[in-house]
């Protein structure tokens, strides 16, 4: 398609066929006359039949032409002007024609497509061939004041609509279209670097933050609504009178979907799909817009003495002239400042909470979760709200069926070759902040399952959720031994197990076999490096050598005494309520004899003995009859728990680790969170236009945490976030 378009004359446009009429107003505006934002073009481009076809070669050619003319034009931000004006009317006359929805639709279509191809083709990262700005001799419509841009005048209208207009059948392919237009809006992000800077340019999302708190807050709550409702569509509804002709997708859908491969649009979607996929089309949407809206912070250099209050602390630090800084997020306070519908949180001295506060139905958002925790996106809101939210996680803590999210977690870990390592690491840390509270430890112990049908390896009948969790984690920490090797992911395993073992209630005898495995798999791996590491030695003759073996031995000689303390913490705090535990230990004893005089482990290895020598000793009292059987040996140890006074036992200092998130959490979450939109949206973007992450390997930054360990195992994992409580 050129500029000059070879359809009917503008004053013919009323009697030609609609098809060539669609053709030539679309030529019309990515050709190079400028219309003024006032003439009567834009009514008739927006007032497009729906049902209309374009060729997809012809989409492709438009772009081009746009991208060309539009900095003489300014045409994109005279539409993006038109988008806010129908919205706003479509606010205003909420519940009224079909046809003021109509053009919004048409509205942002027609904007989406071009802003995309104009994103992802930007020749410079500060996305000045966006042109967000009308021609000095164009005045500024009266209803824009000076202060106010056109991409925040834009992003207004949008998000006042998406937090203000409920979803229905008549709003639905609006709201849908406006979310995944503020995805579009937003992936300025892909341009930038993965370490957020003060050059990176992001308009439109700088613009969503500067809204009023009263307006981030409709947001919020309507996106998560969207989320645990899952609003849909009925099919062939004759009351969504905007489809036109039915089964036909209209001519700016075909403009939607040619271009660049934009997205899986709506009414193609619905019709052509059925069951749960249509019915959490927007749920999906919505997320994603959330995620990205509440994980953004602008990099900010300050060009005067400033003060950092983001920590929330009595004591704020002075930052430098020049110094750089990331500013408040307003969607993320909100998110982190949600309460209950159904609990009026009240402070200690009795007073209610003053100010407006975001009330969402946790009771709903907690189920709808535990439906959709497979998914990496629910598993990033799920962490979000526990990491950032203190009423959302002690609501957590007090539901009795915590299995409901308990059991889709363990099911992603058990099924981990066929999870992405980032997702691996969000649910462990999730299971590690929940882990925190004894409530939960012992709670966990307390909830019986009667099966648990995705377990393969073994018949797991009437076993406790806390037990599962036990043999899932030990697990998680074996599929790392042999493929990701990383060694955050086999601290934050072991943490959990430490931060759960004083409070081991009745632990399964598999679970136990699989505890007393793990210390005996990895001190098989430390004695293989003890090995290579003394043949190193042997070589090199007495030469002081410096070596990864080295590095790789203290990494499992940490690991190993993380172990022994599990155990150890179990015997100390809760052995007569665990039975199978001593049973595992004695059967296989023999296991922790070779560490019995290292100088790291020989206090916890003589503490196991002290208890292998009671109860070998009770024992070897017993007569029986016959051979010695399972059930015989369990019952002897059975009935001297009931005897057991720790005597003779080290008392250690409780473990217990804590989760702390990183200091600039956005450098891993951002790239993931765009990866996933990406891939779960149907977006194709320019390849070559991604920097926030490498396209052509997945991005995998280790963790967006850290651990460390503290003086009881001398701080030979010098890392932070994930910290042990004195």
């Amino acid at each position: 398609m050129g500029a000059v378009p070879s359809t009917p004359r503008w004053g013919s446009t009323s009697a030609a066929r609609p098809l060539d009429t669609a053709e030539y107003l679309i030529a019309t505006f990515v050709g190079d006359q400028s219309f003024p934002i006032s003439s009567d073009y834009w009514q008739k481009l927006l007032d497009l039949p729906l049902h209309l076809h374009w060729p997809p070669d012809r989409v492709q050619q438009a772009c081009e032409a746009l991208a060309q003319n539009n900095c003489k034009t300014r045409h994109l931000a005279k539409l993006l002007i038109h988008l806010a004006w129908c919205l706003q009317e479509a606010i205003s006359t909420s519940g009224g024609p079909s046809l003021v929805y109509g053009k919004a639709v048409n509205a942002v279509y027609i904007s989406s497509v071009f802003l995309k191809y104009l994103i992802e083709n930007a020749k410079s990262d500060k996305i000045e061939e966006l042109y967000l700005s009308l021609d000095e001799s164009e005045p500024m419509p009266t209803d824009i004041t000076r202060d106010l841009n056109i991409e925040d005048f834009v992003m207004c209208s949008v998000l006042t609509f998406i937090g203000s207009i409920d979803v229905s059948p008549d709003t639905y392919l609006l709201h849908l279209e406006l979310l995944n237009f503020t995805l579009i809006a937003m992936s300025t992000q892909l341009l930038s670097g993965p370490s957020p800077g003060p050059e990176d340019v992001n308009p439109f999302l700088d613009a969503a933050m500067s809204q009023e708190n009263s307006l981030v807050m409709l947001v919020v709550r309507r996106l998560l609504l969207n989320y645990i409702t899952g609003p849909s569509i009925p099919l062939n509804s004759a009351s969504y009178s905007i489809f036109s002709e039915g089964s036909h997708p209209g001519v700016l859908q075909r403009v939607s979907s040619a271009a660049a491969n934009f997205m899986l649009l709506p009414f193609n979607f619905l019709v052509s799909s059925s069951g749960e996929g249509s019915r959490r089309l927007l749920a999906d949407c919505s997320l994603h817009v959330l995620l990205i809206l509440t994980h953004y912070h602008k990099c900010v250099v300050g060009n005067e003495p400033i003060t950092d209050k983001s920590n929330d602390t009595t004591t704020s630090n002075s930052l430098l002239k020049g110094s750089r800084y990331f500013s408040d997020n307003p969607y993320c306070k909100a998110l982190e400042h949600a309460t209950d519908v159904e609990f009026d949180r009240v402070d200690t001295e009795g007073n209610a909470h003053s100010g407006s506060v975001l009330r969402l139905p946790f009771a709903s958002l907690f189920d709808t979760l535990g439906m959709y925790l497979s998914d990496e996106a629910a598993a990033l809101l799920l962490y979000s709200l526990l990491q950032g939210n203190a009423d959302f996680l002690e609501y957590v803590l007090v539901r009795t069926d915590l299995d409901t999210l308990l059991m889709p977690i363990l099911e992603a870990l058990y099924d981990a070759p066929k999870r992405t390592s980032n997702q691996i690491y969000m649910l462990l840390i999730i299971l590690l902040i929940l882990s925190q509270d004894s409530s939960f430890n012992a709670s966990i112990h307390k909830l019986i399952l009667p099966s648990v049908p995705w377990y393969k390896e073994r018949l797991l009948h009437q076993t406790s959720l806390g037990s599962l969790m036990v043999i899932t984690l030990i697990r998680t920490v074996q599929y790392n031994l042999s493929k990701l090797r990383d060694v955050y992911l086999h601290t934050t395993c072991l943490a959990t197990l430490a931060n759960m073992a004083p409070h081991v209630h009745r632990l399964s005898a598999y679970a136990s076999q699989r505890l007393v495995s793990l210390f005996d798999m990895l001190s098989r791996k430390y004695n293989k490096l003890a090995e290579v590491r003394n043949n190193q030695m042997t070589l090199a003759k007495g030469n002081s050598i410096e070596d990864d073996t080295s590095t790789e031995m203290h990494i499992y000689t940490d690991f190993l005494r993380l172990v022994l303390e599990i155990l150890n913490a179990i015997l100390t705090y809760a052995l007569p309520r665990n039975p199978e535990v001593v049973y595992a230990i004695m059967h296989r004893q023999e296991v922790f004899q070779p560490f019995r005089n290292h100088p790291r482990f020989n206090e916890l290895i003589e503490n196991i003995y002290t208890v292998l020598d009671f109860f070998n000793s009770r024992m070897d009292a017993q007569t029986t009859d016959g051979e010695w059987s399972v059930e015989k040996v369990l019952q002897v140890i059975i009935i001297n728990c009931r005897s057991w006074r720790g005597e003779g036992m080290k008392m250690f200092t409780q473990l217990r680790f804590t989760y702390e998130q990183e200091s600039h959490p956005e450098e891993f979450f951002i790239p993931y969170l765009w990866q996933l939109v990406l891939s779960r949206c149907g977006i194709s973007f320019n390849p070559g236009a991604i920097n926030l992450f490498p396209i052509d390997q997945p991005s995998e930054k280790q963790s967006g945490y850290e651990v460390v360990s503290d003086n009881h195992v001398n701080g030979e994992v010098a890392k932070h976030a994930v910290f042990l409580d004195p």
